[in-house]
């Protein structure tokens, strides 16, 4: 790297530094202040070095938590997550939060230990070539040859992670870079890279909206990642326009604004979906038109012209044609088109009445018989009694659509979930991360029996260190969404999805000495609530659904957003 990067500054005085030194001393003028991480033999010498710092480690149970419980942090805080593992399984153990990382454009920085440079290629001893195998699902990997390489390899590392569409950055460390020792500390400037706003684009796209009759707005993620909320919630009040998030944008306009319409996709509601249908045009702000959104794809949205906002120009036009796009970032480029808008007064009202009628008639009903727990209504209630400081960690089934139909977010920074990769066990890594993210929010794990399992043992991390998540544990004794596909789509043909062995969950939280109590019947899920939110440490509320309930609507497979199923 040095033979390739410009230095600015070399302190040939300064006392021969370790490698590992120097990556902690990094990190703690770079201002991190939370690493999750585990130790092992190749990475030993970082976590000797980590003695006695600023920073604070969080020793979780299993690598992949590591890497979960950062990508939730940088998610909650809008700063970069930082995980730790050795060589090996460590490394390997991390793929999965990696590529979900990559996924939903999560800034993280992984670092690995790996075996000596001078056994490499020989088969050492929890040898792996990490950065061979993370190549697709990194945004960027760096192999560290030399100590002096290291403070300008976390440096960039950083701003890769950060800047234009984030992702995560793999750096590994061989064994003889971390204890090789060296008077160099090389750091290095990055050039501005945003790129400016095209306001040639911005005018051609104020004209298109100016000219359309049933607009909407397309709200994804990457709105909040660019941090562009305020000025795409402005944008929505101002001209009034509805709109339609996808999974991973919820919270972006408030649940319940005027105009916002829920949810689009497989899952989403009914209002959306034929709102998208029956668009003339379609406004994208930070969207990339995945299939969960879409559904048939070839039919989706079928009236409606493309205005697309991505600072990622490889998504515009990647499966649906832009009529206008505008490259660059997100915040500035919708505040330049407001600008362009002001004062304008678009022909929409009768459309507008259309979407708040149709909204209005086809809301969710919480009137379930019988008197067993019904998992959307709790779950309404809970967001709602936590109010604003409300964060909902999901884990991936029945129970995080379920969350995303029904929850009441406020920010998108409120709702934390697995969108692109859907990695079960993400939940309870993820409200660790989140927490130690805001220690004043309301975190509450949404997770399923099933994906619980995956990642049970971070009860032990959440005890260990009084993080004060509260989980609901929503237990169907089956693997949900999967049970419901074979009902509908595999003449019900339940193969493999029988949880009924599960433990005894209050006992297991227990035994890790977290408190714990069960939820059964409806008539005790307030004061449930009230408990679990009141709790002053961490606390897990077990709670039984029945087995047979689905999550609708639902657009089934190879169908228009338009044909949804709905249950009874």
């Amino acid at each position: 790297m040095t033979a390739v990067a410009t230095a600015i500054s070399a302190i040939d005085a300064s006392p021969p530094r370790s490698g590992a030194r120097l990556l902690v001393s990094t990190l703690e003028r770079l201002g991190v202040e939370v690493v999750f991480g585990y130790p092992g033999g190749a990475i030993m010498p970082v976590y000797d070095a980590l003695a006695g710092s600023s920073l604070r480690h969080i020793l979780v149970r299993h690598e992949q938590a590591a890497a979960f419980a950062a990508d939730a942090y940088a998610r909650r805080s809008g700063r970069v997550g930082v995980c730790l593992a050795t060589s090996g399984p460590g490394a390997t153990n991390l793929i999965t939060g990696i590529a979900n990382a990559m996924m939903d454009s999560v800034p993280i920085v992984c670092i690995t230990g790996n075996v000596a440079q001078g056994v490499m290629g020989t088969d050492a001893f929890q040898e792996i070539d990490i950065l061979g195998v993370t190549l697709p699902i990194v945004k960027h990997s760096i192999l560290v040859r030399d100590p002096a390489d290291v403070p300008a390899a976390i440096e960039e590392a950083f701003h890769i992670a950060a800047s234009g569409r984030p992702g995560p950055v793999l750096i590994d460390l061989p064994k003889d870079v971390q204890v090789g020792r060296t008077s160099d500390d090389f750091g290095f400037h990055y050039p501005n890279a945003i790129q400016p706003v095209d306001h040639d684009a911005v005018a051609a796209a104020a004209r298109v909206i100016r000219a359309a009759e049933r607009p909407l707005i397309y709200v994804g993620g990457g709105v909040k990642i660019g941090r562009a909320t305020g000025q795409v919630r402005a944008f929505a009040e101002a001209t009034g326009i509805p709109s339609v998030s996808t999974l991973n944008a919820l919270g972006t306009i408030p649940t319940g604004a005027p105009g916002f319409q829920g949810m689009l996709g497989m899952h989403g509601t009914r209002a959306a979906n034929e709102a998208v249908q029956e668009a003339d045009l379609l406004i994208v702000f930070g969207a990339r038109f995945d299939d969960r959104a879409t559904g048939k794809l070839a039919e989706f949205a079928p009236h409606a012209r493309v205005v697309h906002f991505d600072v990622d120009a490889s998504e515009v036009g990647k499966l649906r044609d832009a009529h206008v796009a505008v490259v660059g970032e997100l915040a500035p480029g919708v505040e330049a088109l407001s600008a362009q808008l002001a004062g304008v007064r678009l022909a929409i009202d009768p459309w507008m009445i259309q979407c708040a009628s149709r909204t209005a008639r086809t809301a969710f009903r919480y009137d379930a018989p019988g008197e067993g727990v019904y998992a959307p209504a709790l779950l309404k209630a809970i967001s709602e009694a936590a109010g604003d400081a409300f964060v909902a960690a999901c884990d991936v089934g029945q129970h995080q659509m379920w969350a995303a139909q029904h929850c009441r977010f406020s920010r998108p920074e409120a709702h934390l979930s697995s969108g692109g990769l859907g990695a079960m066990g993400f939940g309870l890594p993820a409200g660790i991360g989140a927490k130690l993210a805001d220690p004043d929010a309301a975190v509450v794990v949404v997770a399923g029996d099933g994906g619980f399992m995956m990642n049970v043992q971070e009860l032990a991390t959440l005890r260990r260190y009084g993080v004060a998540v509260k989980v609901l544990l929503l237990d169907n004794s089956s693997l949900g969404l999967v049970r419901q596909w074979q009902e509908l789509f595999f003449d019900g043909n339940y193969s493999e999805v029988d949880l009924s062995d599960n433990p005894d969950f209050v006992k297991v939280a227990e035994a890790f000495g977290v408190e714990a109590f069960r939820i059964s019947r409806r008539e005790e899920v307030e004061a449930g609530i009230a408990r679990l939110l009141a709790a002053d440490g961490p606390c897990l509320a077990h709670v039984i659904i029945d087995p047979r309930e689905n999550v609708w609507p639902l657009v089934p497979p190879g169908k228009n957003n338009a044909e949804m199923m709905e249950g009874a």
